[in-house]
């Protein structure tokens, strides 16, 4: 049985599988135009815009933040949170410190149930 998502979680997978995507069109691009010409800045930002890359990453963002507050407002509700508010509430107060400790944030957020 799949295990039921909000849909914060579920805006993030479809956020995080078009940037994938995205990224892999990208690639594919660079690589096509690295065998014509010199990939240059502009070449290199005209590709990112065509692609939709950089609308990808600005999505995942979004959707990475909306995950990121959906699961300390639901995680208020737990006893775990109540006995250990300071140490949870620093975690979620230093989350862009930085990108691993965002990271983990994002991967216990979408564990939640």
């Amino acid at each position: 049985m799949k295990p039921i998502l909000a849909k914060a979680q579920l805006d993030y997978m479809r956020a995080k599988n078009k940037f994938e995507n995205r990224a892999k069109e990208l690639e594919k691009d660079i690589t096509a135009k690295r065998a014509l010409q010199e990939i240059t800045q502009e070449v290199m930002e005209g590709l990112v815009q065509e692609t939709g890359f950089h609308d990808a990453y600005n999505e995942l963002i979004v959707a990475e933040n909306a995950l990121i507050d959906w699961s300390h407002s639901t995680i208020k509700h737990e006893k775990s949170y109540r006995d250990n508010r300071e140490a949870i509430d620093a975690l979620y107060n230093n989350v862009n410190s930085s990108p691993e400790k965002r990271q983990e944030l994002i991967l216990l957020s979408m564990k939640i149930r």
